[in-house]
């Protein structure tokens, strides 16, 4: 027996005992309650929008759907507004997001050279900006000098450079192994040429953090439309939706107060501010669900083991 393991230890065969197997049992466990954890929330909203809404209304939807219906999703994507403001909200997406990437790639890059002028004063300076915010009052300001004030740009411009996103994209370049930029500067290569054919694909896991980031916040914001904008075409989907629910509470109490509404309403599809609520969750999250997993990828960590050799 020591002789077999003996061999076994010598040709790398590592043997799994009870222990391990009762350690790996363990950690499937605590890590699937998690998960479970995590899920909980979408899937207890997600029953509560096709359930019966005078059992949402009076909180008796647990765990099973009772009287599944769609009618409150019929209701909600039958806005008007919905299509042309989810193309707004669509275009801010992804335009921002690029946008946002661009600002932060290259000017990070720039900063992690140390050759750069004065890059201490300059990196500063920008950091500085996180610590300070003038008020909605200047900043409404500055946006009507600026002339963006009332157009489609106020929602990318402003968001372009982030300095924190700048701060994570500089400290992945600086980790990055300088002989491959050193190897290309040798061949002739300058430095637009290394940022955008060394340092952009090695930097994809950041970049893909990033945009993430920026696509959840430009998909979710709605305050820049209500102080920045007056033109009806360019109110988001959640602008829309936020309209809408403001909308449904009024008219719930208007129900309330007269019992004959009341009556002529079947109370299984009748909309109510929590159903609302609970509808407009998952239509403004399902999109970024969808999205998130072709990104998910580009988060894994190890890319750069074996590109340097010896």
């Amino acid at each position: 027996m020591k002789r077999k393991a003996r061999e076994d230890e010598l040709r790398g065969v590592v043997k799994i005992t009870w222990k391990d197997h009762l350690v790996n049992a363990l950690i499937a466990v605590v890590f699937g309650i998690i998960t479970i954890a995590c899920l909980f929330p979408f899937y207890y909203i997600f029953i509560n929008t096709v359930s019966d809404n005078s059992l949402v209304t009076t909180g008796q939807i647990r765990l099973i759907p009772h009287g599944i219906h769609f009618a409150n999703y019929v209701k909600v994507l039958s806005l008007k507004e919905l299509p042309y403001a989810s193309l707004i909200s669509l275009a801010r997406t992804v335009l921002g997001t690029i946008f946002t990437l661009i600002c932060a790639a290259f000017p990070a890059y720039c900063f992690s050279r140390s050759e750069y002028w004065h890059k201490k004063i300059f990196y500063r300076f920008v950091i500085i900006t996180m610590y300070f915010n003038a008020g909605v009052i200047p900043i409404f300001l500055t946006y009507k000098t600026l002339g963006i004030y009332d157009t489609f740009w106020v929602y990318i411009l402003p968001c372009c450079v982030t300095p924190f996103n700048l701060i994570l994209v500089k400290t992945y370049i600086e980790s990055l192994p300088q002989s491959l930029e050193e190897s290309a500067e040798i061949d002739g290569a300058g430095y637009l040429t290394r940022f955008i054919r060394i340092v952009l694909p090695l930097s994809k896991p950041i970049m893909a953090t990033i945009a993430v980031f920026s696509a959840v916040g430009q998909w979710n914001s709605f305050m820049d439309t209500v102080l920045y904008t007056k033109d009806k075409n360019l109110q988001t989907l959640q602008y829309v939706l936020y309209r809408y629910l403001k909308e449904a509470n009024t008219l719930a109490e208007i129900a309330r107060e007269n019992p004959d509404v009341m009556a002529e309403m079947d109370p299984s599809t009748m909309l109510s501010p929590l159903t609302i609520k609970y509808t407009i969750c998952i239509v403004t999250i399902l999109p970024i669900l969808l999205v998130y997993p072709f990104f998910q990828k580009y988060f894994v960590k190890g890319m750069m083991i074996g590109a340097v050799k010896g």
